[in-house]
């Protein structure tokens, strides 16, 4: 008799549950895509008061979002340790595919960015690997897509029939890069409004902000304001305010000495973590035709133009909105 301890963090689903030679003991869930390293310790805690006894932990080992996923790996590895006992991992999409028998159908794991992480099945077999579709791409697929998460059941079931997954699946690269070494980042004062103010006169000739305007934002409520000091100069800085449902980027510059560093990327991301916490459906900005520099760093950062504003920098001058989806 073997009692499996299943988790699997690769979907917006945190899910755990003891199995016993394939019989369900307990089964909890917590959907949520932010919350995996918050509700897991606390679903195992209740999962054990029904079973304590375990010989074998399970893991879903993606693919998934970066993040979410290394918390189940990571939980669970150290989980084994402790216990002194295996640990097996399994994919998340083959576990997935075990509870559907149609002759064909596909598995699918939201990857966000309007993205999917998705299996080709055909008679009960994996007929393509797994990739990462675009949103729609998806919807051109002619036959069934399966988005349910996998049970405790379907992942112990794999990893007792099955040869393990030793390392986490990622098919595309993950979001998390080395901070730029030297610089610090922090919430601007009004202090650094003089720096702040004499960089954007710098960069932006025709149209910079007033000292007024960097004031009014300060004030405002429901923003964030962002600097980048290098050697105990400012160097950068960015500002995002809450508008309803989502978050609007207002500035983002940095000094063009000390471009591509990784400076905007990482006051891009601040800004994004902080729109998360905000709960809200997405992030909005602004750029400007023919911006050859920012206009990759907002790709590659799952940012995608919706529609455009002519005359938006001035006459002739047209914006490009983008949009970005959180959490969807």
């Amino acid at each position: 008799m073997t009692t499996i301890l299943a988790i699997d963090t690769s979907t917006d689903r945190t899910t755990v549950g003891v199995v016993l030679d394939g019989v369900v003991i307990k089964e909890l869930h917590h959907d949520d895509p932010l919350a995996h390293g918050e509700v897991l310790p606390t679903l195992v805690e209740k999962l054990l008061e029904a079973s304590s006894e375990i010989d074998l932990v399970a893991i879903a080992m993606g693919p998934g979002p970066f993040t979410g996923l290394r918390v189940g790996i990571a939980f669970g590895q150290a989980f084994a340790l402790a216990r002194e006992i295996p640990w097996v991992g399994v994919s998340t999409l083959a576990a997935m595919a075990l509870a559907h028998a149609e002759l064909e159908f596909v598995v699918a794991i939201d990857a966000r960015r309007r993205e999917f992480f998705c299996e080709h099945y055909m008679n009960g077999k994996l007929y393509a690997p797994a990739i990462t579709l675009q949103r729609e791409e998806i919807a051109l697929v002619p036959f069934p897509i399966f988005y349910d998460p996998p049970t405790a059941q379907n992942i112990a079931q794999l990893a007792a029939t099955a040869m393990g997954v030793q390392e986490p699946i990622y098919i595309r690269k993950p979001d998390a890069y080395p901070a730029p070494k030297g610089v610090k980042f922090r919430p601007w004062t009004h202090i650094d409004l003089v720096d702040i103010y004499a960089l954007e006169k710098s960069i932006y000739l025709d149209d910079p902000w007033s000292m007024e305007q960097f004031k009014e934002e300060q004030a405002g409520k429901g923003r964030q304001y962002l600097v980048a000091e290098f050697a105990g100069k400012v160097v950068g800085y960015a500002g995002i305010m809450l508008a309803g449902d989502v978050t609007d980027i207002l500035t983002l510059t940095v000094a063009p000495e000390h471009r591509r560093r990784g400076i905007a990327r990482e006051l891009l991301k601040r800004m994004v973590d902080w729109s998360r916490n905000q709960k809200v459906d997405a992030m909005m900005l602004e750029m400007r035709v023919g911006n050859l520099e920012a206009e990759p760093l907002y790709l590659a950062s799952g940012f995608r133009k919706i529609s455009e504003r002519p005359d938006y920098y001035g006459p002739g001058l047209t914006a490009i909105v983008m949009r970005k989806e959180l959490g969807k």
